[in-house]
């Protein structure tokens, strides 16, 4: 220790009334070093990237538009009580496709509701290799009227909920006009659907047999009528 040091000690243990030994000695404490902060959201974003990341999610098996929803109102003795309609179409995107309604008095559950319906409801389509339909097919709901026509190379021509029936159904190349004044889209939706209802299998194309093929099968006739 240097006498500097010592002198410094002294007077200022002599201010305070203390008594300094002779063998004390001032250790040097290491200043402790500084450590960036590391929260629980950094913690966990670490552990994350450890465990290989969160990964994809789990794709829905159907997918659903909602279109159309309103609030309602019931009247009661004690006045009115409110509640919400849905509207909504369900489609795999492959041929299957359901229309669904709900009420509830929260539009979480009154989706929820409109979606098991739709599910319920579902039907198949018969479509082609091309997914489109082989015929043309026509239907009416209430007061609504549609026609689908198939239309090779030209995609979907459709408006309103038919268009969103026809893209969740998978169906492509195909037309569709809506032939009544009625906007509703609830009633254009299932028409829609009642006239995919009405779309039937499609035939196997026969192959055309060969010019070899055709003399072979004249000679064998031949030979059999001889």
């Amino acid at each position: 220790m240097d006498q500097e040091e010592k002198k410094i000690i002294n007077e200022v243990a002599d201010a305070n009334g203390l008594k300094v030994k002779d063998d004390f000695k001032v250790a040097e404490i290491a200043k402790e070093e500084k450590k960036p902060f590391q929260g629980f959201a950094r913690e966990r974003t670490k552990n994350v990237r450890k465990m290989g990341g969160r990964g994809e999610r789990a794709k829905p098996e159907f997918d659903q538009k909602m279109i159309n929803i309103r609030r309602v109102a019931r009247v009661v003795s004690g006045g009115r009580r409110f509640s919400f309609s849905v509207a909504l179409i369900a489609g795999n995107r492959k041929g299957s496709i359901g229309v669904g309604i709900g009420k509830a008095g929260d539009t979480a559950l009154a989706i929820e509701k409109a979606f098991r319906n739709a599910k319920k409801n579902m039907i198949n389509v018969n479509l082609t290799k091309s997914m489109s339909i082989p015929h043309e097919v026509d239907a009416k709901y209430s007061s609504a009227r549609i026609i689908i026509r198939p239309a090779p190379l030209r995609g979907t021509i459709a408006g309103s909920a038919a268009r969103n029936v026809i893209e969740l159904a998978g169906i492509k190349d195909v037309s569709a006009k809506i032939m009544s004044v009625s906007k509703n889209k609830l009633n254009i939706a299932r028409a829609t659907v009642e006239a995919l209802k009405k779309v039937s299998k499609p035939k196997a194309q026969k192959v055309p047999l060969s010019s070899e093929a055709m003399k072979v099968s004249k000679e064998s006739f031949v030979e059999k009528s001889e």
